[in-house]
C-alpha cells in the first residue's frame, strides 16, 4: 500500500486526524501529509475535510475492502473452491495482474480485488473508470481441463452477476447481451473474460467484473455512455465487503454447474434477465450495420437474430450491439 492508501486507511473511520499524528505514524512531515490530502480532495474526488485545531477526516466514513471480512461471508462449498483472497490498494488492472499470475502459476480460485485501477478496461478495448474506494473491481481465476465449457461462459457469468446483484436487492435490472448488467437504460456493470491456454487444454481464464457501487460526483461527467450505480438504485451503497462476498458464491456456483451441464444451467435465468430478447436490435460489424429482431441466445451464448435475409447467430467477438429506436 502506498502513503496515499495508508493515509485513507486512517481516515476511513470519519473521525479526526491531526497532521502531526499522521506523519508520526508514517514518517511523514506535516507538509507531506498536506499535500496527500490535497491529492486526494483533487485527484480523487474525496471529500476529505480540515478543521483546525481537530485534523483531517473524511465527510462519510469509508468501509474498505477486507479479504477476511468477504472470505467469512463465503458458503462453505465455495470457500473450499477458494484458494485466496488479495485486497490490493491500487493496480493497473485487476485483470491483468491476475494474466500475468498465468505466466507462472495455476490462478483456479484466486480472487483479485483492487480499491483502485489506474488503467481499468472493458470489451473491445474500452476504459473503465476506476474512482479509489468507491465501486467493485474484481477478478477471479478460473481451470478448465478443456475448451468445452468455454462455449457460453460469457453469458453465464452474466447470469451470475445478475443473480448476486438480484441478492442484494437490485432489482429491475437485465443483461444486455454478451455480458452487461444494465438498469432502466443505464449500464451498471461490465465483465471481461480473458483465456489462456492451448488448444487440448487446460484453459485459464480470469474473469473480471467492474461494478459502480458509489460513484464519486466528479467522476460523472467522464463517463461517455448512460450509467448508474448501486447507491442511486438502493437508496444508500451497500457493504461492499457483503457483495463481494455474495458475487464470489454466485461466480463459483454458476462456473461448477457450468462445468458441468455448459450454457443450459444458466439459459432459464438468462431468459428472465435478456433485454433485447423481442426488441429491433442494430448489429455493429466492420463489413456494415445488420437490422433485426433480436430471438435470444443459442447453445453457445451467440445473438440470434432474425433478419429479412432469415435466423442469424452472432459471436461477442464478431459485433457489437444496441437496441433500435426507430
Amino acid at each position: 500500500m502506498d502513503t496515499r492508501g495508508a493515509i485513507l486507511q486512517r481516515l476511513a473511520d470519519g473521525r479526526f486526524h491531526s497532521g502531526q499524528a499522521l506523519g508520526a505514524e508514517l514518517g511523514l512531515s506535516r507538509a507531506a501529509i498536506w499535500k496527500i490530502l490535497r491529492q486526494l480532495r483533487e485527484q480523487w474526488g474525496l471529500d476529505v475535510q480540515s478543521v483546525p485545531g481537530r485534523g483531517y477526516r473524511l465527510a462519510r466514513p469509508v468501509a474498505l475492502l477486507d479479504s477476511a471480512g468477504i472470505a467469512a461471508q463465503l458458503n462453505d462449498h465455495v470457500r473450499k473452491a477458494i484458494a485466496d483472497i488479495a485486497v490490493h490498494w491500487c493496480l493497473d488492472s485487476t485483470n491483468a495482474h491476475l494474466l500475468e499470475r498465468t505466466r507462472e502459476q495455476d490462478i483456479h480460485g484466486q480472487v483479485v480485488l483492487a480499491e483502485q485501477q489506474t488503467a481499468g478496461r472493458g470489451r473491445r478495448g474500452r476504459q473503465w473508470h476506476s474512482p479509489p474506494a468507491a465501486n467493485l473491481y474484481l477478478s477471479l481465476g478460473w481451470r478448465f481441463a478443456s475448451s468445452e465449457p468455454l462455449a457460453g461462459l460469457s453469458p453465464a457469468v452474466a447470469v451470475a452477476v445478475w443473480r448476486a446483484l438480484a441478492d442484494v436487492g437490485a432489482y429491475n435490472h437485465g443483461i444486455k447481451w454478451p455480458n452487461d448488467l444494465w438498469w432502466q437504460g443505464r449500464k451498471l456493470a461490465g465483465i471481461l473474460l480473458e483465456l489462456r491456454g492451448e488448444a487440448e487444454g487446460p484453459w485459464q481464464v480470469v474473469i473480471g467484473i467492474g461494478l459502480n457501487v458509489a460513484m464519486p460526483q466528479d467522476h460523472h461527467d467522464r463517463i461517455d455512455q448512460p450509467w448508474v450505480d448501486l447507491a442511486t438504485i438502493l437508496g444508500a451503497p451497500p457493504d461492499r465487503n457483503h457483495l463481494t462476498a455474495l458475487l464470489i458464491n454466485h461466480l463459483v456456483a454458476t462456473l461448477q454447474a457450468h462445468t458441468e451441464h455448459g450454457l443450459a444451467a444458466s439459459l432459464a435465468d438468462w431468459q428472465k434477465a435478456d433485454l433485447l430478447r423481442d426488441r429491433p436490435v442494430v448489429l455493429q460489424r466492420q463489413e456494415g450495420p445488420v437490422t433485426g429482431i433480436a430471438r435470444g441466445i443459442d447453445g453457445e451464448g451467440a445473438l440470434r437474430v432474425e433478419t429479412p435475409a432469415g435466423m442469424t447467430s452472432w459471436h461477442a467477438g464478431e459485433v457489437s450491439v444496441r437496441p433500435r429506436h426507430d
